[in-house]
C-alpha cells in the first residue's frame, strides 16, 4: 500500500517540485512514529546491552550440569544470542564474572565466586519479593477486562515485571484464594490465570497514590517536559484538566474514541509501566494485550499525543514506551530490589572489563618495548577503549542492518533466551 501511494504521488507531481512532494508524503506518514530524541532516555535504553548478553550467558551456565559449561557449548549458544566471534575471547573480557580454565585440552567456563554470590543474593531477593510479585500479578489481572490473562502472553512480560521463570509453580499455589489456572480448550497455549478475589486496597493507581502523598483530592498526571515546549504544555494542561479516570474501573461503559476513553487508556498504560522494573515496555508486546486491556488499534498514535507523560523510542528499530516521570535524566528514580542486584552485576561486569583492558594494554606495551618501538601517543584509559576492544568480536555483525535488527531484538526482548 505504501509503494502504491508513493507511486501515485510521484506520477501526480511531475514538476521539479515532485521530489519535495514525495518528501512531504514520507514526512506526513512516518511522522506518526517520530518524537524528539531525549539523549538521557536514549542512553537509559542502550546502557545495558552487554549486561543483557552476559546475563543470558549466566543463565545458560547455571542450567548446565554442575554449572560448568564447555566453551564449545557456549560457542554454539552464541548463534542464539546473535553474537559472532570467539566465545573464549568474549568470556575472557569479563574475568570478574566468568572463570575460564583449561581441562584436558578443552576450555571450560563457570561463574566466578563473586558472580555466584550475586546469584544467591538475587535468589534471596526473589524469595523475599514473592508477596510483591503476587500483588503485582493481582493488579495486572484487575486491570484486564475479564480479570484473566493468557499465560503465553504473560510470559512475554515476566522479566519486565520481575517475575521468576517458575512463577506459576512458585507463586500461584501459595495464593489459592486469589489465583487459579484455567484451561477451557485443553490446549497448552490457551491456559489462563484467573483472579478469584478482588482486593480494593490494590485498586489504587500510582497516580492516585502520588496525589494522596501530596495531600491532593484530585489525582492528575505529571509532565516532565522542558518549559520551552510551549504547545505540548498547553495540550497537556488541557488534557489534565478533565477528571482522572482510574484504570481499575470497568471501561465497558465508555464510548470508543471519546475523551473519557482516551483518559482511561493513558491512565492504564501509565499504570502498566509503573508495575514494570524499568518503567518501560515494548509497544508491540503491549499491543498483544489489546483485547485484554481494551486498547485501541493505533495505540502508538495515542502515546505520541502525550509526550509529557510518555517517551516513545524506536532505538534499534524496536519501539519502546518509557514513563518519563520514572527517570531523572538517564537514571531510574525508584529502583526495585531486583534492579539493585542487577546493577551490582553490571558494576562487576564493568570492573572485569576495565581489568581486561588494563592487562591488554600492558601486554601490548611490553610487546612494543621488546620490538624497540617507543610509543609517543598516550592511550586513553576510559570506557572508549572498552567500546573499541569489544568491536573486535563484532556484536551481531552490527554493520549488517538485518543482523543488527535481530541482535538488538534478542538483547531487549523481555523473553530473551
Amino acid at each position: 500500500m505504501f509503494l502504491n501511494n508513493l507511486n501515485r504521488c510521484s506520477h501526480k507531481h511531475n514538476s521539479p517540485s515532485s521530489s519535495s512532494s514525495i518528501f512531504y508524503y514520507l514526512h506526513r506518514n512516518f511522522s506518526l512514529w517520530s518524537m524528539k530524541k531525549d539523549p538521557d532516555l536514549e542512553s537509559a535504553l542502550s546502557r545495558n546491552r552487554r549486561w543483557i548478553v552476559n546475563n543470558q550467558i549466566k543463565n545458560i551456565i547455571l542450567r548446565y550440569p554442575n554449572q560448568d559449561a564447555p566453551v564449545k557449548f557456549l560457542q554454539k549458544k552464541f548463534k542464539t544470542l546473535d553474537l559472532q566471534g570467539k566465545a573464549l575471547n568474549w568470556l575472557k573480557k569479563y574475568p570478574c564474572c566468568f572463570d575460564v580454565y583449561l581441562q584436558k585440552d578443552e576450555y571450560h567456563c563457570k561463574l566466578s565466586k563473586r558472580m555466584l554470590f550475586l546469584v544467591e543474593e538475587e535468589e534471596s531477593v526473589k524469595e523475599m519479593q514473592e508477596p510483591v510479585f503476587a500483588e503485582r500479578l493481582s493488579r495486572l489481572l484487575m486491570l484486564s477486562v475479564n480479570h484473566r490473562l493468557n499465560v503465553v502472553k504473560l510470559n512475554e512480560l515476566k522479566r519486565n515485571l520481575g517475575f521468576p521463570d517458575d512463577y506459576l509453580i512458585r507463586i500461584l499455589p501459595k495464593y489459592p484464594d486469589t489465583f487459579r489456572l484455567v484451561n477451557h480448550c485443553g490446549r497448552r497455549s490457551s491456559m489462563e490465570i484467573e483472579l478469584l478475589s478482588w482486593n480494593p486496597d490494590l485498586a489504587i493507581s500510582s497516580v492516585e497514590v502520588s496525589a494522596r502523598k501530596q495531600g491532593s483530592s484530585k489525582p492528575c498526571f505529571s509532565c516532565s517536559l522542558p518549559s520551552t515546549w510551549v504547545k505540548s504544555w498547553e495540550r497537556f494542561t488541557e488534557f489534565n484538566a478533565t477528571p482522572y479516570i482510574s484504570p481499575y474501573l470497568d471501561s465497558r461503559g465508555l464510548l470508543e474514541g471519546s475523551k473519557e476513553m482516551e483518559k482511561r487508556i493513558v491512565g492504564l498504560v501509565h499504570e502498566l509501566l509503573s508495575l514494570t522494573l524499568w518503567k518501560k515496555m515494548s509497544i508491540v508486546k503491549l499491543g498483544h494485550f489489546k483485547r485484554e486491556f481494551n486498547l485501541p488499534d493505533k495505540l502508538n498514535i495515542l502515546l505520541l499525543k502525550h509526550p509529557g507523560i510518555f517517551y516513545v523510542s524506536n532505538r534499534y528499530q524496536i519501539y519502546t514506551v518509557l514513563l518519563r516521570e520514572g527517570y531523572n535524566g538517564s537514571e531510574l528514580i525508584d529502583k526495585d530490589p531486583l534492579v539493585v542486584v542487577k546493577d551490582k552485576f553490571g558494576e562487576l561486569m564493568q570492573e572485569g572489563l576495565h581489568e581486561y583492558n588494563r592487562r591488554h594494554y600492558e601486554m601490548n606495551l611490553e610487546k612494543q618495548k621488546k620490538k624497540g618501538i617507543v610509543s609517543v601517543r598516550k592511550e586513553k584509559r576510559s570506557t572508549e577503549i572498552t567500546e573499541q576492544d569489544d568491536s573486535g568480536d563484532k556484536l551481531g555483525a552490527l554493520f549488517d542492518p538485518e543482523e543488527r535488527k535481530r541482535f538488538y531484538k534478542v538483547l531487549f526482548d523481555d523473553d530473551a533466551p
